[in-house]
Formats: structure tokens, C-alpha cells, sequence
């Protein structure tokens, strides 16, 4: 079951609507400095905030376990990379990760769905714990969306996409199973950000369907809050189903 399906096809039809992309090999050695913890970036040392002044934002983390989807781990730039933005831009982070099917394991056996949901879990959680120097981001679960305040001392030592990428990367690489991540960052105004929102927001809801699955939802479809789910991701319904069965 490739869970995220719809979401990955919008997004291949984005890249490839952008053939003047940047693309930055992952390279561990180009990685931004870190600090240990959250690092505050007050208003008076702000250069610019992407995502900030009411423009649109969007941040999503999803998963793919076909093989053939990509390879090679990589960040990709579509819009102005830092130093040249010098102002409030819009803003998304995306990231698709290629992982082991065994990762997810047998979403038909109930153990395995505890198991899946957890890992969708942790590794979304990741963002949480990426400490770029002097790039302070503010992320709200309840609309999807990602605010970066970018400080002025950064961007007169040389930060980057590419370097904040490798951060990013360095981190879901070190997760068992994960093969290659792509990691996206769109500053392009002519980007319609509220669909990347919606997709941000469909992405949360197939993972949370793992979750209420698991919990025991009604056999009624029509009486069902996630039934446009299920009419979307080939295969939810059957695994809502194959539940009800066992429970029986």
C-alpha cells in the first residue's frame, strides 16, 4: 500500500514544472553548524522570515517504499536560495523519504499498523529536533505550515539551502531503514501554497487513519469522518475491513 500516493504524484508534477531547479547531492561535509538546542533568533538579529508576514507556508514529511521512486539523497531548491531572497518570502519545506518496506511492515496485521503509525510518527518528529545555527524554525501542527527566521549573522557567514539541507538529510539518514531523502524547499512566489497546505494537511490525515484504525471505526462508510481517505489511498478500506474481521 503506498499510502501517500496522490500527495508524491502532485509533487512530481511541481518538480517537474520547475526544470531550473537547484539539486545539492547530500554531502555531510557541507552540513550548516548545529547548536545542541533551540536557538532563539530575536527580531532585532532577523535578517528576513520565510513563510513570515502572512505569506504562504507549508511543511509535510512523507514516505515511499517503492524502489524505484528515487535514489540518492539530495536537497532541491525551487525560488531564491538566502542570500539572494533579502526580504519576507513564502515559504514550504517538503521531504520524501524512501524507506524498507519492512520499515512499515504488513499493514494487514494489527501489530504492524501500531508499528507504522509510530514510525510516520517519529520520523515527521524529526524536524523537531534540527538545530541549524542562526535559523530558528517555528512549526505549527494545527495548519501545516513551517516559519523560518533566518538571522542576520547566518547570512553574512554564508548559510544555505544546500547547507541546511545536509542537516536535515544527515538526520533522516541516520534512521534504520531509511534509504534516501529528498528534502524541498520552495521560496518561488508563483507557488500555490495553499494546495501545499491541503496536501500537508491530507499527508497528517492518512497517517492519523493508521492510528483510528487501530482504534476500532464505524462499518458504515457514509457515517465514517475518514471516508475520503479511504476513497483515496488504495487499500485503507480493505485494511479498515480486514480489522473489523479480526475483530470479529
Amino acid at each position: 500500500m503506498e499510502l501517500y500516493q496522490t500527495v508524491l504524484e502532485h509533487l512530481e508534477k511541481l518538480l517537474e514544472k520547475h526544470p531550473e531547479r537547484k539539486e545539492y547531492a547530500y554531502d555531510p561535509s557541507k552540513k550548516w553548524p548545529e547548536t545542541e538546542k533551540f536557538e532563539l533568533v530575536m527580531g532585532r538579529d532577523t535578517a528576513y522570515e520565510l513563510g513570515g508576514s502572512n505569506l504562504g507556508a507549508a511543511n509535510y514529511t512523507c514516505v515511499t517504499t517503492d524502489p524505484e521512486a528515487f535514489t540518492g539523497s539530495k536537497t532541491v531548491v525551487i525560488g531564491k536560495d538566502l542570500k539572494e531572497t533579502g526580504m519576507d518570502v513564502p515559504y514550504a519545506r517538503l521531504v520524501i523519504l524512501s524507506v524498507d518496506p519492512e520499515m512499515l511492515g504488513d499493514l494487514e496485521n494489527k501489530k504492524a499498523s501500531e508499528r507504522a503509525f509510530r514510525t510516520l510518527q517519529k520520523l515527521d518528529f524529526i524536524k523537531y529536533h534540527v538545530f541549524a545555527k542562526g535559523y530558528m524554525v517555528r512549526t505549527s501542527s494545527e495548519n501545516f505550515k513551517e516559519q523560518v527566521r533566518v538571522s542576520k549573522k547566518a547570512l553574512a557567514e554564508g548559510i544555505s539551502f544546500e547547507k541546511v539541507g545536509n542537516c536535515f538529510l544527515d538526520r533522516y539518514l541516520k534512521v534504520d531503514g531509511v534509504k534516501a531523502a529528498k528534502v524541498i524547499f520552495i521560496t518561488d512566489p508563483s507557488e500555490d501554497y495553499k494546495a501545499l497546505q491541503e496536501d500537508a494537511k491530507k499527508v497528517h490525515e492518512i497517517t492519523m487513519t493508521l492510528s483510528r484504525i487501530l482504534e476500532g471505526m464505524p462499518t458504515d462508510c457514509s457515517m465514517c469522518s475518514l471516508k475520503p481517505v479511504c476513497d483515496e489511498v488504495e487499500g485503507m478500506r480493505e485494511l479498515h475491513f480486514g480489522k473489523e474481521r479480526t475483530k470479529a
